[in-house]
């Protein structure tokens, strides 16, 4: 299965978003392609950045530092979560994302932002797609949107409309097509080349040739096994409507 990391980025002790991030992680399990893990920021709890050299040489020394690295490097995709502040996105995502470099790369990614005006965080989405895609990860085009979100609240529970839903059950088919591919711009050079017939280390170097990201082992395709647990697409012979139903 994909190992699908949810990040709940609020940074208010309010987190009128909480609800929203329960709810895509019920369509993300319920989707059956994903290991869902939650991660909500304010318990990694990291300081400012407080690393000496750069995230991308991955020479951590702070215990917190290789933590977090851990964590995300054992993920496959993500699912952002989050609110617009002022035109942007929360600090604590910003610094969360700042702290690693390799962990981020050449994985996919779904944002559904809020708030609370008619924007629905939108153009902190915006801002946030910029910095995921200078880290080399995939933002998908599917993303769900909620603008007033306090009016979707009932008893503190997310009651999204049929075209959140919608949204949300394609981003997570979008997700598993990306990471289908991605998968293989995550594994070493050595296997790269041995699954196209090549010795790439005679044409690059090993020695010379840095890795951005590498999940070895990972599955050729997650989609058959997506599909095969009920997902949608042609070859399953099932409908959105279907998914959406079950």
């Amino acid at each position: 299965m994909i190992k699908l990391g949810i990040i709940n980025a609020t940074a208010s002790s309010a987190r009128r978003g909480t609800p929203i991030a329960d709810w895509v992680e019920a369509v993300a399990r319920r989707c059956g392609a994903f290991a869902v893990q939650r991660i909500n920021l304010w318990e990694v709890d990291l300081p400012l950045f407080d690393e000496a050299e750069l995230p991308r040489l991955r020479t951590y020394r702070q215990p917190h530092t290789l933590a977090w690295s851990e964590q995300v490097d054992a993920l496959d995709a993500f699912i952002i979560v989050m609110p617009e502040y002022n035109r942007g996105y929360p600090a604590i995502l910003k610094n969360a994302i700042d702290y690693l470099a390799q962990e981020w790369a050449f994985k996919p990614v779904g944002i559904v932002s809020y708030g609370t005006t008619m924007s629905g965080g939108m153009r902190g989405a915006q801002a946030l797609i910029d910095v995921l895609t200078a880290m080399q990860m995939y933002p998908v085009r599917e993303q769900v949107v909620v603008p007033y979100m306090l009016s979707y609240l009932v008893d503190d529970v997310f009651q999204p409309t049929e075209g959140m839903q919608q949204g949300a059950e394609a981003m997570c088919e979008s997700l598993v097509r990306a990471n289908a591919a991605m998968h293989l711009l995550r594994t070493d050079l050595e296997e790269v080349g041995d699954q196209q017939g090549v010795a790439l280390h005679d044409v690059f170097g090993t020695q010379t040739v840095p890795h951005a990201g590498r999940v070895p082992g990972a599955p050729r395709d997650d989609r058959e096994a997506w599909r095969q647990a009920g997902g949608v697409g042609p070859e399953s012979g099932k409908s959105v409507e279907t998914f959406r139903d079950r």
